[in-house]
């Protein structure tokens, strides 16, 4: 053989295994951009603002699948945007501690800490913690009993994120709501935890709206405002063991505020335990609605209640410090809901409470084996019902719609 072919021989033998090695790169997740190498630069205690800037901005540019990595440590991080569309499925794993400023003035937009938009098959990953270092703000928020108050920064928003996994980190102490959830699908939460006190203002745990197919499973929340609150446009929502509390309970609405309303229908809340909170499982719309609209196939299953006020409740008087006329009905039609299997104690003698609207009851509500006692010294177990005739099955009196309002 001669050494022509030989070295031609050689040659393509080399370029295959190139195209072998990259192709095996590829199947093996890709290029992994650590925020502390030489190149990003990022160090623990410092600033990492511009390194993990730059890390995503590389990582979002690979045409195979990549990982931004956070390795232990605590970093300063005044604010970050993780946008897309990327060329490739990418992740961030973060298992050191992020921490915002605690002056929230710092941030460019005073309602963002970090943003996760327009992204697809993304997933954010690691034992890490996202510490929003809210105890400053809390003591300035009115939010929620100031409809014109000056906003206040959430820990994450997630934007138009699709197909996509937010697994085992932590959203901790944020100055608003920990997580927001606006024009997703197809986003699971998965061992996630939220951790602020009890008396932390407006920090709900994750807030969905118009948004479809979103998972939250295996995941705890302790918070100072509701677990899980629900918004206009949800649609085809799962959650499934998830404790709750410290808290305000998990809550669909409130509805029926503001103008342009979306539906919302397909909500499954199965499987959960809910201790020393608010209130337990609930809708609530405002009276004097701006327009109509529907919260509809909305279903609560399996749940634990320790020591919850109120542990069933729809509301459709919900007027939080007289901001609004309860005497004008709310124009929000709630149909086929159901309360099966919650059982435990509440720390309020009304124990079931469906006060539905004036003019416009609500339709097919069915409580199924609600077993519920009263933990408090301030009266007997009841229930109260208006507006509305529910389906009931093995429900003892005192909890069957006992009194009218």
């Amino acid at each position: 053989m001669g050494l022509k072919l030989v070295m031609h021989l050689v040659l393509i033998l080399m370029a295959l295994s190139a195209t072998s090695a990259s192709r095996a790169r590829e199947l093996l997740g890709g290029g992994v951009f650590d925020v502390t190498s030489a190149k990003y630069g990022a160090k623990p205690n410092a600033d990492i603002t511009q390194a993990i800037a730059n890390a995503w901005k590389d990582a979002c540019a690979s045409t195979i699948p990549s990982k931004v990595l956070v390795p232990k440590g605590v970093y300063k991080l005044k604010e970050a945007t993780f946008s897309g569309p990327c060329k490739a499925p990418i992740e961030l794993q973060v298992h050191g501690t992020l921490q915002a400023p605690p002056n929230g003035a710092q941030l460019s937009k005073p309602d963002t800490w970090i943003m996760f938009s327009y992204l697809d098959r993304f997933t954010l990953s690691g034992f890490g913690v996202f510490d929003g270092q809210g105890q400053q703000a809390w003591k300035a928020n009115d939010c929620h009993k100031n409809p014109k108050c000056s906003s206040i920064a959430i820990n994450m928003r997630f934007h138009a994120i699709k197909n996509s996994l937010v697994r085992d980190v932590t959203s901790l102490n944020s100055k608003n709501f920990h997580v927001n959830v606006l024009a997703c699908e197809q986003l699971t939460f998965q061992h996630f935890t939220v951790t602020a006190p009890g008396d932390s203002v407006n920090t709900d745990g994750i807030h969905i709206g118009r948004s479809t197919g979103i998972n939250i499973t295996d995941s705890h929340i302790a918070t100072g405002d509701d677990c899980i609150s629900i918004g206009d446009g949800t649609k085809q929502l799962t959650v499934t063991k998830v404790t709750c509390g410290p808290g305000h309970g998990i809550s669909i609405g409130s509805l029926g505020r503001y103008p342009k309303e979306e539906p919302v229908s397909g909500i499954n809340i199965k499987s959960c335990t809910l201790s020393n909170t608010m209130n337990g499982v609930r809708i609530k719309t405002w009276p004097n609605s701006p327009a109509a609209s529907t919260a509809s196939d909305i279903h609560f299953e399996d749940i634990i209640m320790n020591n919850v006020g109120n542990p069933i409740l729809i509301d459709q008087e919900y007027c939080p410090w007289n901001q609004c006329n309860k005497q004008a009905a709310s124009k929000i039609k709630i149909s086929n809901v159901s309360f099966r299997n919650i059982r435990g104690t509440s720390s309020t003698p009304v124990a079931v409470k469906i006060v539905c609207a004036k003019g416009l009851p609500c339709d097919k509500v069915e409580m199924t084996d609600i077993n519920l006692k009263y933990s408090g010294n301030q009266g007997s177990l009841t229930s109260q019902c208006a507006n509305v005739q529910p389906t009931i099955t093995r429900v003892s009196n005192p909890l069957a719609c006992a009194t009218k309002s």
